[in-house]
């Protein structure tokens, strides 16, 4: 997939990794030339200087070939209006827009725009919306800090053991259900077809870990 993300900061830097980290190819709109700071020099996406809401700007973003779009700014105006800009004008069926006012999200909820509220696994939520993963995370810890959920394996992870699982996805494998029984596994326990696999991750991990988890095992060679 391709995605524009207009906002450079926490969010907007975070999302941009984990996006390229699994696979996707991303640009990053701020008005500010300083933020991509975040993104670090090896960041492989590209950077576009402007406001993220004008058509210009999101056109040398390439958002006329964008499959998605993520607009994570510290503005509530300037997120909402951009999102709007790429769904209604260039006609981008994902979007999202991060809403720090409760009220303002829940109107352009209404209006079929997805929207984010600042809470600690926003970039989970960005991840797995603009993604499109359908799974939902079982459980969190009250703070927010810790989740454990499902994932859905590609088939060439069976027969390979959960310590290689844990090594590629970055996670903790919390248990496995087999054959309806739940087991506790150990480093060296075999994953085989049919297992359900449940890990526990931070937040900020877990949509990146369900998208690494639906690929195949990268090549040892």
């Amino acid at each position: 997939m391709y995605v524009v993300i207009m906002g450079c900061g926490r969010v907007g830097s975070s999302l941009a990794h984990a996006l390229v980290r699994v696979g996707h190819e991303v640009t990053v709109i701020d008005r500010d030339p300083a933020a991509f700071l975040r993104l670090g020099e090896d960041f492989p996406g590209e950077r576009v200087v402007g406001v993220g809401f004008d058509r210009d700007v999101l056109t040398r973003a390439g958002i006329e070939r964008a499959d998605a779009f993520a607009a994570v700014s510290s503005g509530d105006n300037s997120n909402i209006i951009s999102a709007r800009v790429a769904r209604e004008t260039f006609g981008i069926e994902r979007v999202v827009a991060r809403i720090y006012d409760a009220k303002r999200a829940a109107v352009y909820e209404r209006l079929g725009i997805p929207t984010i509220a600042t809470v600690p696994w926003t970039t989970d939520r960005f991840l797995r919306t603009l993604i499109g993963d359908p799974s939902s995370t079982s459980w969190r810890d009250p703070t927010g800090a810790v989740a454990i959920t499902q994932l859905t394996l590609h088939e060439d992870w069976y027969g390979r053991t959960v310590r290689d699982l844990e090594h590629a996805v970055r996670v903790r494998v919390a248990f496995i259900l087999r054959f309806g029984n739940g087991v506790l596994p150990d480093s060296k326990t075999i994953i085989q077809a049919d297992d359900v696999v449940y890990v526990a991750a931070t937040s900020g991990s877990v949509g990146e870990a369900v998208a690494l988890a639906g690929k195949p095992p990268a090549s040892e060679d």
